[in-house]
């Protein structure tokens, strides 16, 4: 009885307090490939990834990376509350990534919550930002 009250309790201490879903789904994904999304926390980091920097950094609160094929794909993540925008693109060649041509133009697909569009760069973060409290689906149209 004393061991299932102690795992009991260290369960309930462990579980996340503020913890909600967001619910991602991402359509007219045209080539399969590696899907690389950072839900961001930061304006500043946000405005300034041009995908080159992938995986866990500052200002980036979580991410997914995985492997996507053509059509939709649907996941949900765990977040604390508050208010975030999403970067993704979806890494085709598997380079690690998001190429671009002579210009800077993205030649891989790629999208942002809100389906904001920035010109010559990411949107603001502002134009991207949602808040979550409790739980929130985002749609992103490539």
């Amino acid at each position: 009885m004393g061991k299932y009250f102690l795992s009991l309790a260290m369960t309930i201490i462990l579980l996340p307090l503020n913890s909600d879903t967001l619910e991602i789904e991402i359509n007219n994904i045209t080539k399969s490939g590696i899907l690389h999304l950072g839900v961001y926390d930061s304006k500043k980091v946000f405005e300034s990834d041009r995908g080159d920097k992938p995986g866990p950094q500052p200002g980036i609160v979580t991410g997914i990376v995985k492997k996507v094929s053509k059509g939709v794909f649907k996941e949900e993540i765990e977040v604390p509350s508050g208010t975030y925008a999403i970067g993704l693109y979806i890494d085709a060649n598997e380079n690690e990534k998001m190429d671009t041509n002579f210009l800077g133009i993205p030649k891989e697909q790629f999208g942002f919550s809100n389906d904001a569009k920035g010109s010559f760069g990411p949107p603001s973060f502002e134009s991207a930002s949602f808040e979550v409290n409790q739980s929130k689906k985002i749609v992103i149209n490539l």
